[in-house]
């Protein structure tokens, strides 16, 4: 059922309308009508006309005698006077020869009177009223005086779109719901053997996997109607109104069934129940809660009517809500693996105009913890790249900027940075790339570059693993940090001071040093204690600790211990290998960008461009 656009004028449109057409009659056409003058006399003006022949007609109306004065010049006048107790005046008119005659009102009917009196009223009141509750729909975003109603969208199988081809880099979740699709094509073989629908299916994920998307594939797949609502659509201001939406909304479904209801955000309803007594808000979403419990608790699985919801916070989901019998399926719809991106990439890319030699390895390595979303937005920008450029294709370029506009920003052309600043971000930049390359088990590195970003970043090095990695050695984090603290270190080995162009550098090194002690398990004073938690896993990944302020105290200490023995092997590396650090700022700030290739170049060649006091001398006349 499509949902069609209201292209109806506002109410107040007709009413301006309507006024102007009064005020043009009221100028332009009435005053012909009444063009007349109209003039109240006496009664013994009006007798001694009358004997005096002037008077050429006269009605009575009511309580009033209106008259015509023979005349050319009171020919368009009108005279008004009372109705006297005048026996004689008939006899008068009559020997005056004046046509006279009385206004005689005309009764009406029973049936006219009670149409009159009550009928028409009461129709002009429900038209009002209902001109009135439109523009109060229109005004609210709603059915203003249906409140029970589940607003749901209903889109039926040849509207949805989507199908399981449309769904890359989630090739779990799309078999663990491939059951609920057979169930709702060949219901019989499994009514046969006693089975029933689960009831309920959970896609739990960060946002932007295609948790909407793969739910819309799965009505697509089936054939059958698809009802989408979010759970923020049942909270309403009004007590008992959430819970109405539910019964309306199973309602509808049981009556449209086989057939697909997808809940989005179910952590708005669905959250864990206190034992503090509610109000206002809190008080209408347990009942909305309690409905829905006992709504998916009712309806019969033969029927085919399955719910599927969403949700990036299932931790704060009501247990009541996940046990078997409602929803009796989790299903994670996590980030997209190196595999997964790359076919992602290539479904996205279907829909641009690209060049044939186009290697989505390469941007699918370089975008690792993306979300499906993200890299539809990669590609898009792409696009966009390739239009403001001039060319209708997209080429291996546009991609790979596209990658760092979406990670780093817009490059900032315009940012004016002066040659004692930019030397210092370019031996920071290549600080960092040395530090990476002179350590095993050390992702090797894509791209450097010295151009300010929208995002902040004066400069930043990319480094790009090889391979897929889903777990990372105690080594491996370490080298991570020392990586971290390579920029400060070389702003420490060349110019002896600190710069706050390591700020972020400082926060990315403490994090992984305070995991390494918290939750990893890798230090020798802790073992495999865990003391910190980690809360809303696919929102952020917040974390709070579980230990005694003795303990924090510690493992503050633990932390510093590491990030200085980091920082401590990242000078020795940058004092070690001084001369390449000279030679490859050197080229970097000649260049401003250099790949990664270029840097291992330079990197494995002997030193040539180092003057005897160890300053940087330019080849090819950069200064």
């Amino acid at each position: 059922m499509k949902n069609h656009k209201n292209h109806r004028k506002p109410l107040i449109y007709y009413y301006a309308v309507v006024m102007l057409v009064m005020t043009l009659l009221n100028i332009l056409v009435f005053p012909a009508f009444l063009d007349k003058h109209i003039e109240e006399v006496d009664y013994g003006t009006f007798l001694k006309r009358v004997e005096a022949g002037d008077v050429s007609q006269v009605q009575i109306e009511g309580q009033q005698i209106v008259f015509l004065v023979n005349g050319e010049h009171e020919k368009d006048n009108i005279y008004v006077t009372g109705l006297m107790e005048d026996p004689d005046l008939v006899n008068r008119l009559y020997s005056a020869n004046v046509k006279f005659t009385k206004d005689i009102p005309k009764e009406r009917s029973p049936l006219q009177n009670f149409l009159m009196t009550w009928i028409f009223p009461m129709i002009l009141f429900i038209v009002v009223g209902q001109l009135l509750t439109r523009q109060m729909q229109k005004r609210m975003g709603g059915n203003a005086m249906s409140f029970g109603k589940s607003n749901a969208k209903i889109y039926v199988e040849a509207e949805t779109g989507k199908t399981f081809a449309d769904v890359a880099g989630q090739d779990e979740a799309k078999e663990a719901l491939t059951e609920i699709v057979d169930f709702l094509h060949h219901p019989k073989k499994y009514s046969e053997i006693g089975a029933t629908l689960p009831k309920g299916a959970l896609l739990v994920g960060p946002p932007g996997t295609g948790k909407t998307l793969l739910a819309r594939a799965v009505a697509g797949e089936a054939n059958v109607p698809f009802f989408s609502i979010s759970g923020s659509e049942f909270v309403e201001m009004f007590v008992g109104m959430g819970a109405a939406k539910v019964r309306d909304l199973f309602k509808q479904a049981n009556e449209k069934a086989p057939c697909i209801v997808f809940i989005d955000e179910i952590d708005t309803i669905g959250k864990k129940r206190d034992n503090g007594s509610g109000i206002g808000g809190n008080d209408e979403r347990e009942q909305t809660l309690n409905q829905l419990l006992t709504e998916m608790d009712g309806f019969d699985g033969k029927k085919g009517v399955v719910i599927l919801a969403a949700t990036n916070r299932p931790e704060s989901l009501d247990k009541a809500l996940l046990r078997p019998g409602r929803f009796d399926r989790r299903i994670p719809v996590e980030l997209p693996d190196l595999a997964g991106r790359e076919a992602i990439l290539k479904v996205h890319a279907e829909k641009i105009k690209k060049k044939s030699d186009i290697d989505f390895n390469v941007i699918a390595r370089a975008t690792a913890g993306a979300s499906g979303a993200e890299l539809a937005n990669i590609i898009n920008e792409a696009a966009l790249r390739a239009v403001r450029l001039g060319r209708n294709t997209v080429i291996q370029e546009d991609l790979e900027e596209s990658v760092e506009v979406v990670i780093a920003g817009y490059q900032r052309k315009g940012a004016v940075i002066s040659p004692k600043e930019k030397k210092i971000i370019a031996y920071h930049e290549i600080g960092h790339a040395l530090v990476a390359a002179k350590q095993m088990d050390s992702a090797p590195v894509h791209k450097i570059t010295i151009i300010p970003r929208t995002s902040g970043a004066l400069g930043y090095t990319m480094q790009i693993e090889e391979d897929e990695k889903t777990l990372m050695s105690k080594e491996e984090a370490f080298n991570k940090i020392v990586t971290f603290t390579g920029g400060r270190a070389a702003e420490e080995v060349i110019f002896g001071t600190f710069t706050s162009g390591a700020s972020n550098d400082i926060e990315q090194a403490t994090r992984i040093a305070r995991a390494m002690v918290t939750r990893f398990g890798m230090s020798k004073n802790f073992d495999m204690m865990a003391l910190e938690t980690v809360n809303n896993q696919y929102l952020g990944g917040d974390t709070s600790l579980a230990c005694s302020p003795e303990t924090a105290a510690k493992i503050d200490e633990e932390v510093l211990s590491i990030i200085k023995s980091a920082h401590q092997k990242a000078t020795d590396i940058l004092e070690e290998n001084k001369d390449k650090l000279h030679e490859l700022t050197a080229y970097l700030l000649e260049r401003e960008t250099i790949t990664g290739e270029e840097f291992m170049n330079i990197l494995s060649e002997d030193s040539h461009i180092l003057s005897k006091d160890g300053d940087l001398e330019f080849k090819d006349g950069v200064e």
